[in-house]
This record gives structure tokens, sequence and C-alpha cells, in this order.
């Protein structure tokens, strides 16, 4: 029996594990601890699963994001998120390193963390980000740093290159010419409607107009799609509650939406249509959000995608 395209935007069929692992820490009898603190949220149930590797955003947790990898992996994929740094300047580089070092450790180092019986497939891989780490996720794509494993989609969330276009962070990503970005691979950009407004005057917007999705999205070659969530915020996929300072700072230095349900949903589902079409070959559930916008959760200005040596399909709702 076939599943609606509207299912990808609910919870999985799948009972989720989530860990916490430190590079310190003792699981199981792992050889090798992971370089990074890492989230994993993964399927319970035995089986071969597709994995995803995702990136924090600009001073964040990676816990921030757990109710989000629990919706992901809910549909059977793997989620690894690696916390890459806890302060960090204008200079990506290291976070970039830090992220293939982790992609580099899935080989050895995943099996002895995951629940009994579950099974990375470790030739159906994808990276993502929200934010900075939507950037960094591109900067390994692009190849600024050599990981032993490849990737067969890309994803960005509301990526972000910097505060304007003559400041990027290091190293820059986005050139501004057209499809100029090599990635060998499908992208799924993901912007917020509310993104580029301040929040106040005190600080700048938290994705700035000239250094965020729809420049991410431009230079992409095909196969890439582009969504964009009308009335929602540059953090609104983060979970319900987000403590600490860090966690409290999400809900005034950014302009946001309302609930962060309904965009968490929508991120999560666009994730998973995404992965299942260059993942596993299923584009059903992907083809549903740009044939029928209205079963998404949220209200989308843009659905647009890019096809190999197709002219561009593009519906603004």
């Amino acid at each position: 029996m076939s599943m609606s395209p509207v299912s990808v935007f609910e919870h999985g069929g799948h009972t989720v594990s989530v860990v916490s692992l430190e590079p310190d820490s003792t699981v199981r009898s792992s050889p090798l601890p992971p370089p990074k603190p890492l989230l994993l949220a993964a399927p319970s149930e035995e089986g071969d699963y597709p994995m995803l590797v995702f990136l924090h955003g600009y001073l964040l947790r990676n816990s921030f994001y757990s109710q989000l990898f629990q919706h992901v992996a809910s549909h059977g994929f793997i989620v690894i998120a690696p916390q890459l740094y806890s302060v960090a300047g204008p200079d990506s580089g290291e976070e970039i390193k830090s992220a293939a070092a982790v992609v580099d450790w899935l080989t050895e180092g995943l099996n002895h963390v995951l629940p009994g019986q579950v099974r990375p497939n470790t030739s159906k891989l994808a990276i993502g980000g929200h934010s900075r780490g939507g950037k960094v996720a591109f900067a390994i794509a692009l190849g600024h740093a050599k990981t032993s494993l490849k990737f067969s989609a890309l994803m960005g969330i509301d990526p972000v290159d910097g505060m304007d276009k003559g400041k990027q962070t290091y190293p820059p990503i986005l050139t501004y010419v057209p499809h100029s970005l090599d990635l060998g691979m499908a992208a799924l950009v993901i912007g917020s409607g509310l993104g580029e407004l301040k929040k106040n005057p005190l600080f700048p917007p938290c994705a700035p107009k000239g250094v965020s999705h729809q420049d991410f999205f431009d230079e992409c070659c095909a196969p890439a799609c582009h969504f964009v969530a009308r009335d929602y915020g540059h953090l609104d996929m983060l979970d319900d509650e987000t403590k600490g300072v860090r966690g409290k700072a999400t809900y005034c230095l950014c302009k946001n939406g309302g609930s962060r349900k309904p965009m968490r949903a929508f991120v999560g589902g666009a994730m998973v249509a995404f992965m299942k079409a260059y993942l596993e070959g299923d584009s059903g559930f992907l083809m549903g959000i740009r044939d029928d916008p209205q079963i998404s959760p949220v209200e989308l200005s843009v659905v647009n995608f890019l096809e190999p040596k197709i002219t561009e399909v593009s519906q603004r709702v």
C-alpha cells in the first residue's frame, strides 16, 4: 500500500533511539571514540539504514535539534549530529576539518554505538546543516576537506555565508556566479521567509539577503530544489524548548513565526522526502510536495525545482 506524500510531515513508523556520546566516553567495546561530541538518532528496529550527517548552526547546540532528528530517524534514517565547537569566530576552517573527521570516524566507530542489529549503510550518505552549518555542509560537498566516504545528497537549511556579500565567513562558499557550485550531488535548500528581517534594531538579520538560501540555490547545479517557508524564521525548526543561556537566546535574536512545530515538521518532512528520492530512489514524496505544495504544514512562498536537461520548473504560490 503506497503512502501519501503528506506522511513525511508526520512521525514515521520507526521507534527512535537517541544517544549522546563524548570523545572520552567508553561506549560498549568501541575501539575508536568519536572525535567530537555526538548526538545520534536512529531507528531501534533491525535493518540497514541510510545516514545523514547534520551540522548545527552558529553557536547552537546539537541538542537543540533533537526533535527534528527524531522526526527524520522515525522514517528510517540514522542521524549523526556532532557538536563542532562551543565558541567560534569568522573562520570556519576548523569546523570544516572537524566535520570531515566525524565523517571519517563513521566507518570504524559508528557500528559500536548503534542499537543492536541496526546497520549503517555507508553507501547511502547525506550531509546537511543549518545556518553556518549549512555553509559548512556545502564546503564539505565542495571538497574543502577530504572524507573517506562519498556523499550522495546535500541539504542546506537556511544556510548563511556571512553577514553580507562583503563579509563572508572564511572560506567563502558563494561565488555569485549562477550554477557555479560543482557539488556532484543533488541539493536541497530550505529558506525562511522571515530570516532576512531584523528581530529588533540592535541585531542584524539572522539570514541576511545576499548570503543566504536564495544565493545558495542560485549557484547549485541540477538536480536541486528550493523551498521557502513564508511565515517562519531562521530558528523555527529547533526544539519546542531550548534550555540554557544559548537556548533562551534563540527566542530573542532572530525574527520568528508562531509555534516551532509546523516549521519543524515541514523541514523534517522535506528532508525525508529529499533523502528518499536521492538515497533510496523513491521520488514520490518529493514530487508530491512539488505538485501540491498545500500539503505542507507551513505556507510555502517558493517551490522551485532545477532538473537536469529540463527547463527549470518553478512554482510560486
